[in-house]
């Protein structure tokens, strides 16, 4: 190859890169562009395509076959990619992404497809790469329908269930994608309608990141993590459906998020609404965890965050988020419970079938609860007296924060025996019921 092909070369493949994996998938009618003869074999490139393998991607014929045999095929060169191009495929079976083999599809980023609850957008399979999963209808557990292991990874497409009736109560599945392994990444990819989203279970280091879509009773499940886990980017909003048999299903069962054990999880910028729980946090049969949460919010719900079980010398910390739902502390709850700089508001019955804010936070358990810098407001929505925060737990500590209703504020038990409420607002005069607590107040500022 002379020094002006090579030249020629080089910038072919920077020019290619900006395409992404997926993009050169596409591109490889020219295989001189990614510096390869005509004829290069698939292996040598790295990139599978699931039509060369069978797949129709028309919405009829059964995909499943040929996306296994193409991932099984990666996987046995070694791993590489498994591109599916702009399709329909209707998969009638389960799919396992075997190590370091990575499942993509066309979308560079996460797309929306609200077009069957809004008329004129788009709508799932008008464009880029939809798997249609049609397994497991009617049971919640079962075999998931796509499941991932040691560093494989699905990215840049579209997992929507074509026989759910949007306007019908919703039919159990089981989980839409599980993760297992070591480092499985979910990446750009809606989850449009899922009945269960990311089952991420049994593995160590997963990472979710840029995920939207509808999942109806569960949202993402983490438990037995003992390395830390990372989600990321991840909205739940109702794209396919607000009929009043579907929200009524998510405001009475749905949970967008549930963290059991996990040795860190950190989670950025994930929002949910509807659901009738947003954050909770459980144990199951591993022992609670660990969760620190910036710039999460859950929206018009019973209950925004709950917590159930925490690891006691680590706990659960919020920074810089809000929630227009109650905060519930739960008796069994031992560890140390954290909001910082949120804000927190309540929802007026009727609002997607809620019932109405009553109080905001109930607060119960061994361990200590703070809120520092928040702000509450829109408690007590029905005028029957409820305070803004009922607290029974040991410790509580109040401090900087902007009570701005001129309603009750406070209802403290004798079981608070380490109570601090320093340095807050309270409008319209401070309203706080003390039933016995060791409670100490200072600096705060009735206006």
């Amino acid at each position: 190859m002379t020094s002006e092909t090579a030249g020629e070369t080089v910038s072919r493949r920077h020019f290619l890169a900006g395409f992404g994996s997926a993009g050169a998938a596409a591109m490889l009618a020219s295989p001189a562009v990614l510096g390869a003869e005509p004829g290069t074999p698939a292996a040598a490139r790295g990139v599978w395509n699931v039509r060369d393998f069978g797949a129709r991607g028309d919405g009829r014929a059964d995909d499943t076959g040929a996306f296994q045999k193409a991932l099984d095929t990666a996987h046995q060169a070694g791993g590489g990619i498994v591109f599916a191009p702009t399709g329909r495929y209707l998969c009638a079976g389960n799919l396992k992404v075997p190590a370091s083999v990575t499942l993509e599809g066309t979308f560079r980023s996460v797309p929306a497809h609200n077009g069957i609850r809004d008329a004129g957008l788009p709508k799932p399979g008008e464009d880029g790469t939809t798997l249609l999963p049609t397994a497991g209808r009617g049971r919640e557990t079962g075999e998931p329908f796509l499941t991932l292991t040691t560093n494989s990874t699905v990215k840049g497409l579209v997992i929507y269930y074509p026989e759910p009736d949007p306007k019908a109560a919703p039919v159990p599945y089981p989980w839409a994608i599980a993760l297992r392994g070591k480092n499985p990444a979910v990446l750009d990819v809606e989850l449009l309608n899922p009945y269960q989203g990311i089952d991420a279970t049994d593995n160590e280091r997963h990472l979710i990141r840029n995920v939207h879509g509808q999942p109806l009773r569960r949202g993402i499940l983490v438990d037995q993590v003992y390395d830390i886990g990372r989600i990321e980017n991840v909205h739940f909003n109702p794209w396919w459906s607000t009929s009043e048999a579907v929200v009524k299903f998510m405001v009475t069962q749905g949970e967008a998020f549930i963290l059991a054990k996990t040795d860190w999880e950190y989670m950025v910028n994930c929002f949910s609404i509807i659901h009738h729980t947003g954050f909770r946090f459980t144990q199951l049969q591993h022992g609670p965890g660990n969760t620190t949460l910036t710039q999460c919010g859950h929206d018009i719900a019973p209950v925004a965050v709950r917590v159930e079980h925490s690891q006691p010398h680590a706990g659960i910390a919020f920074t810089n988020s809000q929630f227009m739902g109650a905060i519930e502390v739960a008796a069994s709850n031992a560890g140390p419970v954290k909001f910082n700089n949120c804000g927190f508001w309540g929802p007026s019955a009727g609002d997607f079938q809620n019932p109405g804010m009553t109080t905001q936070a109930w607060l119960e358990g061994k361990g200590h609860v703070t809120f520092n810098g928040c702000h509450f407001t829109w408690w007590d929505r029905k005028n029957e007296g409820a305070p803004c925060l009922r607290a029974g737990c040991e410790g509580l500590t109040i401090m900087a924060c902007d009570f701005m209703d001129p309603k009750p504020h406070l209802e403290v038990a004798a079981t608070v025996k380490a109570g601090i409420v320093l340095g807050n607002r309270f409008r319209g005069g401070a309203r706080i019921a003390n039933r016995g607590a060791a409670l100490q107040l200072g600096f705060n500022v009735e206006t």
